[in-house]
């Protein structure tokens, strides 16, 4: 061995012993604190079996969807039902969330992050009142900060637990279903006017049109026809046809004032079924992109045909639902009532031009 090469692994050897040194000191220097929670559940001990209530709070507004008679309902809209799946979702996820990182925050970051009284505080209840587990939801976390953050969906969450204000958590879900909004949680189920015979809309101001049909696949007849007039047969379709299937947006405060929805002074659609029940629409005003709206049902399902029985299990299933929606102010979405509150001009096939 010569004595260049002799010199290069004396230089390896100390590296290595620096480096075996280095190594040495990391592990035997006091982890940085919260290190060893990382990756462990945020909300120790939650189980979904045992949450009965979420209550979400913010500066702007509060919901509260609670179980009753084993149904999930928002306490805020007089017991309207809660969407089951965007419940279970929730409670799920929340049960799931890891603690992705932690850092120190002061006072003022902690109100920058929206970590005080203006974030989104989020308690889940067991079925005493008493609370299982809380927590603080503030801003949205992002890898990358994008152009418009409010718009944005996020790649997680600050939050912060009760009793560690000097501390803020990141998890790696963005809690997006954690809203105050009753649009958020509503069940959509709305109803449902199926293979309706006649169909007669009249407006506040007296104006009115009907249309009939004596059967599923007969051609709908204008009442009341003057002069030369004709139905544009697919508008009379779309108008009945939109009655089949109606969603709903959202559903209004237990406390609002007819006179304020519109309600006081309504467009009334009665829809007659073949299957023999009655559907009463009442609309009102248009509020952004839905009309406030109510619905009451009347009559008996007898639906007749080769499926009577079939239909008759079916709208038996759905009807005690759809008869319940007549103790509240609905939301519609416009675009499923843009049809049926037509004017009767509307429903008019267009006149050919004469000929020259």
């Amino acid at each position: 061995m010569n004595a260049r090469i002799a010199g290069v692994l004396v230089v390896l050897l100390v590296a290595l012993g620096g480096g075996a040194l280095l190594v040495r000191e990391q592990q035997s220097s006091p982890k940085s604190g919260g290190v060893e929670t990382l990756g462990q559940p945020l909300l120790k001990g939650l189980q979904a079996s045992q949450v009965a209530a979420i209550a979400i709070r913010e500066p702007k507004g509060a919901i509260t969807i609670a179980k009753k008679d084993e149904r999930w309902t928002i306490t805020e809209r007089g017991g309207f039902p809660a969407d089951l799946d965007k419940v279970r979702e929730f409670v799920v996820k929340a049960i799931a969330l890891k603690i992705g990182q932690i850092e120190p925050v002061g006072e003022k970051d902690r109100a920058r992050l929206l970590l005080d009284a203006g974030g989104t505080a989020i308690e889940f209840l067991g079925a005493d009142g008493k609370p299982l587990a809380r927590l603080t939801a503030g801003r949205k976390y992002f890898k990358t900060e994008p152009e418009n953050p409010d718009k944005a969906n996020g790649d997680g969450r600050y939050v912060a637990l009760p009793g560690d204000e000097k501390r803020v958590v990141v998890v790696a879900d963005a809690l997006a279903q954690a809203s105050v909004r009753s649009a958020d949680w509503i069940s959509k189920a709305g109803f449902a006017a199926e293979k309706v015979r006649t169909m007669e809309v009249r407006a506040a101001d007296g104006a009115a049109w009907k249309i009939e049909r004596s059967g599923d696949n007969a051609d709908w007849k204008l009442a009341g026809v003057r002069g030369d007039e004709k139905l544009d047969i697919s508008k009379a379709n779309a108008a009945s046809y939109s009655l089949s299937l109606i969603e709903l947006a959202d559903v209004a405060p237990a406390d609002a004032k007819p006179e304020d929805s519109g309600l006081d002074k309504p467009t009334v659609v009665t829809a007659a079924t073949l299957d023999g029940l009655t559907y009463t629409l009442k609309i009102g005003k248009l509020s952004g992109d839905n009309y406030y709206a109510t619905v009451a049902i009347a009559g008996d399902a007898k639906p007749e045909g080769k499926d009577a029985e079939e239909r008759l299990k079916k709208i038996n299933e759905r009807l005690p639902r759809e008869r319940s929606l007549a103790a509240y102010t609905l939301l519609v979405p416009k675009s499923k009532l843009e049809d049926v509150v037509r004017k009767r001009a509307e429903l008019l096939a267009k006149k050919e031009e004469k000929k020259k």
